[in-house]
């Protein structure tokens, strides 16, 4: 609906554009020789007359030369007829119109010049007030069509994006990401509103006033813009070389975004190692390239304007040249060629005049937005790449159904790259029962997190599979199988939301005594009653920077609880506590794994305690399986790593 209204918004001020320029024929050829619109109605009828019976008289003489005339020459003469007889039916045609229109206006209309030029004014007055009210109500129009434009393309590029697969993200940048959020969908956004504002309504006055011309005569119109394909063709490229122009730079802009997010979320490391004047140089040299790119694209808008600028000139020298040609010489033909039945009047002239003038306005408007609509389009296939882009992770046709519990996982000979010929994982092969808690053990590197990562299906194997009761995980519903797993990383991340938000995060539905009973066993209760102010309303700030690392990871370990998984995986998940929260916490863990399949990636002696059999991993592979003990004995590198108790993840 908006679309048809800001169209319709536009053909009005096209209609109404073009028609006030014809108001100039009736000035100039009625008002400015004392006759009012009623006397030029019967001029023009009067003439009309005379040029037909002039016709009818031509029409004979060639009818009697061609009963005469040799069977050479009657060809041509009948086509002197044909195009007699043609001109005679235009004449005739408008002198019916002429006669239609001379009652009404000599009923309505003055019949003084002064009279006349009263209405015509007062015409001109209301057109253009009618008009402004068309432009008002199109440019809201437009505007309301670019916001919706931008908010639904926002909602449906962060639908797209959360559906992605995380390799996505790990090949995208954050900063990246950024700019086609912001940057691309409001060039879009601003395209979208110059499209179905300027770029239609400009146009549409122009096909009106050299509709109006053509009207005049189309032949002399076609005459005077035969150099418009040379234009077309340079607007052309200049349009090319802006959109690729165009795209560079917002590559660019996305460099410079990365960087920024970069020194922010590492403004810590940075002081530490007063490399401040490095991260300078660096930005200096992202913002050079932008900046270069940039003034590429300001050169070629520079050019679009005095080109076409040129070309309406040429255009308009020439129409000047050809006009007074006819008129100054009562003419009807130009270089050989009929332009008008009859010979062109002063105010016809000045009105082709008039309408190319008037097309050559909205030409230059154009113009100026040619860039703005280069730059849309160069946003348009960044934002679509991304949003044509298939997650690799997706749901099967017929999905199959978990059954109401979980049972034995099995690792089926595993294999897993992040990039081609680079094995992450080689051949990893592992079964875990039902309410075993299993530890991994490793060196940096090694592939413990990407092995719990194929758990949760946020990657599938490049070859052998990972299968839940006998099921592939890939024939899994994704939503069904995260439903049921709980997951506690290192790198805990809490929301820009109050900590009670943050703990039912796990479980929306929870009540304000089960998220309290959650953050009871999780030890988090006591540091969020006592130390902050404002409780569980407290907000936690962007990523919980306001608080501790080690309260960070109790409130996401409350957060795992509540959620009450069948599947718990645990990746350095004490790594930043207190030993007295550890110890606490352990005593929690004891309890909450029961009956739980727990994976838990950690090499700190207190928490292997808690595992059933631990697994050690180097290279990717599985190099030992045991209990502490047995391995304590046996496995020189799972000695060395639980002794020296890294607290750092793969």
């Amino acid at each position: 609906m908006t679309v048809v209204a800001s169209i319709l918004c536009s053909l009005g001020v096209a209609l109404l554009w073009g028609g006030s320029i014809m108001a100039i024929v009736p000035i100039v050829d009625g008002v400015m020789h004392g006759k009012s619109i009623p006397n030029l109605l019967d001029d023009w009828n009067g003439q009309a007359t005379t040029r037909i019976v002039e016709l009818d008289a031509e029409i004979e003489v060639r009818r009697q030369q061609l009963a005469d005339a040799k069977p050479k020459q009657q060809q041509a003469l009948r086509a002197q007829m044909s195009s007699l007889e043609s001109l005679r039916s235009t004449s005739a045609s408008w002198r019916s119109f002429y006669e239609r229109l001379s009652p009404p206006a000599k009923r309505w209309l003055p019949v003084t010049p002064f009279g006349t030029l009263v209405v015509i004014c007062l015409t001109l007055l209301g057109s253009t007030l009618l008009k402004s009210l068309f432009r008002i109500a199109g440019t809201f129009f437009t505007a309301r069509l670019g916001h919706l434009t931008g908010f639904e393309l926002r909602k449906e590029f962060y639908r797209r994006t959360l559906r992605l697969d995380l390799e996505t993200f790990r090949k995208t940048s954050p900063g990246d990401l950024m700019n086609r959020f912001t940057t691309d969908v409001g060039c879009i956004a601003q395209g979208t509103r110059t499209v179905f504002g300027m770029a239609i309504r400009e146009p549409l006055k122009m096909i009106a006033c050299l509709a109006g011309a053509a009207w005049i005569s189309w032949q002399l119109l076609l005459m005077t813009i035969v150099i418009a394909p040379l234009g077309a063709y340079t607007i052309h490229w200049l349009a090319k070389a802006l959109k690729r122009a165009n795209r560079r730079a917002l590559e660019e802009l996305s460099s410079v975004y990365e960087h920024l997010e970069e020194t922010f979320s590492g403004i810590k490391v940075i002081k530490a190692f007063t490399m401040e004047s490095r991260e300078r140089s660096r930005f200096h040299q992202s913002s050079k390239q932008y900046y270069r790119r940039s003034m590429k694209i300001a050169f070629y808008d520079s050019l679009v304007s005095p080109i076409t600028e040129s070309i309406g000139v040429a255009i308009i020298v020439a129409v000047i040249m050809a006009g007074g040609y006819l008129v100054l010489n009562r003419e009807t033909h130009l270089f050989g060629i009929r332009v008008s039945a009859e010979p062109l009047s002063h105010g016809m002239l000045t009105a082709f005049y008039g309408m190319l003038a008037g097309a050559s306005d909205p030409l230059r408007r154009l113009s100026g937005l040619f860039n703005s609509l280069q730059r849309a389009a160069a946003s348009s296939d960044r934002v679509y790449e991304l949003l044509d882009r298939q997650s690799t992770i997706s749901d099967p046709p017929v999905p199959v159904k978990l059954p109401a519990s979980l049972g034995r996982i099995h690792f089926r000979d595993v294999s897993f790259s992040y990039q081609r010929d680079e094995l992450v994982l080689d051949h990893v092969d592992l079964h875990v029962e039902r309410g075993e808690t299993i530890a991994i053990v490793g060196p940096n590197g090694c592939g413990k997190s990407t092995l719990m990562n194929l758990v949760a299906r946020f990657y599938d194997p490049v070859e052998g599979a990972v299968t839940l009761d006998g099921i592939d995980l890939r024939n899994v519903r994704v939503r069904d199988l995260r439903s049921r797993i709980g997951v506690v990383s290192q790198e805990t991340l809490l929301f820009d939301d109050t900590v009670a938000n943050n703990i039912r995060y796990g479980s929306l539905e929870a009540t304000e005594a089960q998220v309290i009973e959650a953050a009871r066993q999780a030890h988090a209760h006591e540091f969020i009653t006592e130390k902050l102010a404002d409780g569980y309303q407290t907000l936690c700030g962007s990523g919980g920077n306001r608080l501790s690392g080690g309260q960070r990871q109790r409130l996401a370990l409350a957060r795992a609880i509540l959620r009450d998984p069948e599947i718990l995986i645990l990746d350095e998940a004490t790594s930043q506590i207190d030993v007295e929260s550890e110890r606490l916490i352990h005593e929690v863990l004891d309890k909450f794994v029961q009956g739980r399949t727990v994976f838990m990636i950690t090499h700190r002696p207190s928490t292997l305690q808690l595992a059933d059999r631990i697994v050690v991993m180097d290279q990717g592979r599985i190099v030992d399986i045991g209990t502490l003990d047995e391995l304590s004995q046996r496995c020189e590198l799972f000695r060395r790593l639980a002794h020296l108790d890294y607290r750092q993840s793969a």
